[in-house]
């Protein structure tokens, strides 16, 4: 994957009738900013939606009257070999055309600023997935300049001094609090949790490779196994604020809505972002934390600042960023991406009969793990051990137990040692790494599974995992290396005639340029084991 920023020209789609009516930001004779304004000084970038029906509707009606640059095909032509992978042409013109093209611009001047070396999976809204070299790098605790991030929308630019959390809904007493009320540790208690969060996308490419399936790159990014990353945040549980602040929630109250600050689209329709999490997980004490902070740093703005949600154990997208409302409900939040999105089909729906109805919402995540180190397609050259490395990570409150790798693609395997996986915690992962003993040669499939401490594993295979939205890739990850094992005297004689010639092994597909076998020990061969027999 190259490196360098893909230039590219914004809204190639548009007519110039629409640039006009883009540039002078004009609806009706109305100027854009009014009807979609940004109401709360030192907001910026946030616009209220979920209480302004009518402009909703507004927004709406306008989005009708332009046309997007078409959804790019991904999964059956070879992804980009850039960075940016894919570029979020139509959901910057959907910010245009509403007046935000700043929220786009910010968000990308946020990407320069807070991360480093990321691979940019989508540059708007910004997904960008961790390296391999830097999530095993790194360590146990990702940095904050490497951890992944997966945003819906552009990220807001909240005033940490005015920013205020309303909570309301099915609580005894609604409140709005500022952020130096959630910090005052004489009202609510801190807590600091080490906490995995990962995109039910991880690890999308092995179903894109083999089964192709929706094809919106917002929802289902082409994700490899970096949409994973490990912090430790700080800030307050919810249960405690819900009690402190509101004197509880009441009888009918069965979920916590989570609203974040962020402009989210879906199918013509324009929200702020909305998910929730049950009373029940948020009943658990510190398993839903109100966060302003990260690896003991203030709260990146790509990660939420001034305050997010972090839910434990459940896919990243119920850790809601930027949040700035929290409802108790009777029931789910009605929000797209907690009814719509996230689902789990079964293999026999697809888009000949996929509904919102016939998908299960996708909530704790599933026992995964990935090798990160080597690379799938390297040439290995040892001395009968190959060295692996990778995560291994299970959600709901459940924690890995076992790590086992495979040098036969699933028959014979091999348990990592405890001393060779990092600590356990709750509600994270465990990097691990171990020399697999490997005497064949050629290429050889290495593959890895997980046990949890509810003794869970992972299917075999990638088809047993495939749905339609190619969401929670939780089967045994698989790479391919070509083995050379030196300790066999045939492979270690090659491998000196290649240093006697100056020569390199690789690349494997090189022909070699001398003669691998004198005319004198070809013929005593021949004779020793003729070619044909005699009669």
């Amino acid at each position: 994957m190259s490196h360098h920023r893909r230039h590219h020209h914004p809204h190639p789609h548009l007519d110039q009738q629409q640039h006009r009516s883009v540039y002078e930001e004009r609806f009706q004779g109305i100027p854009v900013k009014e009807l979609f304004p940004e109401e709360k000084t030192g907001w910026v970038g946030y616009v209220e939606w979920e209480n302004a029906p009518e402009r909703k509707r507004i927004a709406s009606e306008l989005l009708k009257t332009k046309k997007f640059t078409p959804i790019p095909e991904f999964q059956f032509v070879p992804l980009p070999d850039t960075n940016p992978i894919l570029i979020g042409h139509r959901w910057k013109e959907y910010h245009e055309a509403l007046g935000l093209k700043s929220i786009v611009d910010f968000s990308w001047e946020i990407v320069q600023k807070e991360k480093h070396d990321m691979l940019h999976v989508l540059d708007f809204p910004y997904n960008g997935e961790t390296r391999p070299e830097h999530l095993l790098g790194d360590g146990k605790v990702t940095q904050n300049r490497h951890h992944f991030v997966r945003n819906h929308g552009g990220v807001p630019d909240i005033d940490p001094d005015v920013f205020e959390l309303e909570i309301g809904g099915l609580v005894k007493n609604p409140v709005k609090l500022s952020l130096r009320d959630l910090q005052d540790p004489s009202l609510f208690p801190q807590a600091e949790v080490t906490v995995t969060l990962q995109c039910s996308g991880t690890r999308r490419r092995e179903q894109i490779n083999v089964y192709p399936g929706d094809g919106d790159e917002l929802i289902n990014a082409p994700w490899g196994e970096g949409a994973i990353g490990t912090a430790v945040y700080r800030g307050v549980p919810l249960k405690k604020v819900l009690k402190r602040a509101c004197g509880g929630v009441l009888p009918e109250c069965k979920h916590l809505e989570f609203i974040g600050a962020d402009t989210y689209f879906k199918k013509g329709e324009v929200y702020n972002y909305a998910v929730s999490a049950p009373w029940r997980k948020v009943r658990a004490n510190e398993e839903v934390l109100l966060a302003w902070e990260m690896n003991g740093e203030p709260l990146p703005k790509l990660h939420g600042a001034p305050l997010r949600v972090v839910v434990t154990g459940y896919i990243g997208a119920r850790s809601c960023k930027w949040v700035y409302r929290i409802n108790a409900l009777s029931e789910p939040s009605f929000g797209p991406v907690q009814r719509q999105e996230y689902l789990y089909y079964s293999q026999q729906i697809g888009k000949q009969n996929a509904l919102v109805s016939n998908g299960f919402s996708i909530q704790a995540m599933p026992v995964s793990s990935a090798i990160m180190k080597p690379s799938d397609g390297q040439v290995i050259i040892h001395d009968g051990k190959i060295n692996l490395q990778g995560w291994a990570y299970s959600g709901g409150g459940n924690w890995v137990e076992r790590v086992e790798i495979s040098p036969d693609g699933g028959h014979v395997w091999y348990a990592v040692p405890p001393e060779n996986l990092t600590k356990k915690h709750y509600h994270a992962w465990r990097l691990w790494n171990y020399d697999v003993p490997v005497d064949a040669e050629g290429w050889l499939e290495f593959c890895v599974r997980t046990w949890d401490s509810s003794n869970n594993t992972e299917p075999t295979y990638v088809r047993s995992a495939w749905n339609w939205d190619l969401h929670v890739t939780s089967s045994c990850h698989r790479i391919k290396l070509y083995s050379v094992n030196r300790s066999r005297p045939a492979t270690a004689k090659r491998l000196k005639q290649l240093e006697d010639h100056g020569d390199s092994f690789e690349p494997l597909t090189k022909p070699l340029e001398f003669t691998v076998e004198p005319f004198e020990e070809y013929e005593a061969a021949c004779k020793a084991d003729p070619r044909e027999p005699e009669d």
